[in-house]
């Protein structure tokens, strides 16, 4: 949830190049994450410019890049003024969730047994991204350089200076890199990133239903990698099969008809006959881990600082939580306090620490137990998914992490 961004050209000074331009905070990228730090910001003292290479648009169907919103991330929206503003005909609440193995293993979490008005919320990318953007088009301490392209970073004792590719040139005690998963701003500031590929693509449709899904939402573990259904408005659901790429390549290439009895046939027709609705697409699975989130004048959110396996369906609920826990730490800094300052960043670095390790080791530790062909480990795996469904610690525990983010 890294790309997008928007045009503030109705509403700003053109400035020429080579003038230097100051600010408290560059934040590079205005995705999900990066956008929503900037109006986490919103009642500071900061001057903040954000830096994004093209707008994001309001979807005309259905958009393909669906995530499920935690409760722990609506809260955080709804801080934000977002979550209101939101199109609610578009929202579904996850009310039970439904995991099988490979092998007769199951297991299924409840809203209402946990005591939780709903599991999750599952909703499309570019409707949030839109309303966010709308935000921060409002906001009197951001300004944004859109569409610009960043060219050259010098962190220094005193600051960090940016060159965008046209020429201007931009000044801050820090800079935010939340540019993605392939992180300029990382690149840049010499912070190694330690990747490990799959081997695998999230290939991703929208469906409409023969049956109701009511508020339910599926995922298997099987053979062939790990198939995600998440609840849609309208008898509709969204499709995440992470897939090895040959097999990844053969559902693409698959007529719509044949794909749809395919994806159907493979969840066990729990939802009844599938249509498809809209393009398919896929993208590449890989774990990205990073040794360290800042550095002097240098802090990483979102999939710029950590990149994991989709079958959490986790990945923008931790970069919203590394906007919420970064911006938590600037508010509170005293006015003569320098918010580039190591000793500063290292309090979002440590609040954040636990989170993206555990979760990022935990799908990799399942992807990786699911993907093996082994007789006794799929008893064991399978076993292991009953045993939690029969302990009500155990999956109250696993539900509250999912919910807050801790347990």
């Amino acid at each position: 949830g890294d790309e997008g961004g928007a045009s503030r050209a109705e509403c700003s000074v053109v400035q020429l190049p080579g003038i230097l331009m100051k600010f408290d905070l560059i934040i590079v990228g205005g995705g999900l994450a990066g956008a929503a730090l900037a109006v986490a910001l919103r009642g500071s003292a900061l001057r903040i410019a954000l830096i994004e290479h093209a707008q994001p648009r309001r979807p005309s169907g259905w958009d393909s890049r669906v995530y499920a919103y935690s409760p722990a991330s609506v809260r955080f929206l709804g801080e934000l003024g977002v979550w209101a503003h939101l199109d609610h005909g578009r929202l579904m609440p996850v009310s039970e969730m439904h995991i099988h193995g490979d092998a007769g293993g199951e297991l299924r979490f409840s809203a209402y047994e946990s005591g939780l008005p709903e599991l999750a919320w599952i909703g499309e990318s570019g409707l949030v991204h839109v309303e966010i953007w709308e935000s921060l088009r409002r906001q009197h301490n951001v300004e944004l350089f859109c569409p610009a392209t960043p060219a050259e970073l010098e962190p220094g004792p005193q600051g960090v200076t940016l060159k965008l590719a046209d020429g201007r040139v931009l000044q801050a005690a820090l800079v935010v890199g939340a540019d993605g998963r392939d992180s300029w701003v990382r690149t840049q500031a010499s912070m190694p990133a330690a990747v490990i590929p799959y081997g695998e693509r999230g290939v991703v449709a929208n469906f409409r239903c023969e049956r109701p899904h009511r508020g339910t939402a599926f995922q298997w573990f099987r053979a062939d990698g790990v198939l995600a259904w998440l609840p849609l408005p309208a008898g509709m659901m969204s499709m995440v099969w992470s897939t090895p790429d040959a097999h990844a390549d053969e559902l693409l290439a698959l007529e719509p008809e044949a794909f749809c009895a395919h994806v159907a046939s493979a969840g066990d027709h729990a939802l009844g006959q599938l249509e498809l609705v809209g393009d398919r697409t896929a993208f590449p699975l890989r774990l990205m881990r990073v040794n360290e989130v800042v550095r002097a004048r240098v802090a990483l959110v979102g999939d710029a600082a950590h990149a994991i396996h989709p079958l959490s369906g986790h990945g923008i609920n931790l970069g919203f939580q590394d906007a919420k826990a970064l911006a938590d730490v600037l508010v509170a800094l005293p006015s003569w306090q320098d918010p580039g300052d190591l000793a500063v960043l290292r309090r979002y670095a440590r609040g954040r620490a636990e989170e993206p390790f555990l979760l990022q080791y935990t799908t990799h530790a399942l992807s990786r137990l699911f993907g093996r062909r082994d007789p006794l480990l799929s008893a064991l795996r399978n076993a292991g998914l009953n045993l939690a469904g029969q302990v009500p610690v155990i999956k109250n525990a696993l539900v509250r992490y999912a919910a807050n983010g801790r347990f």
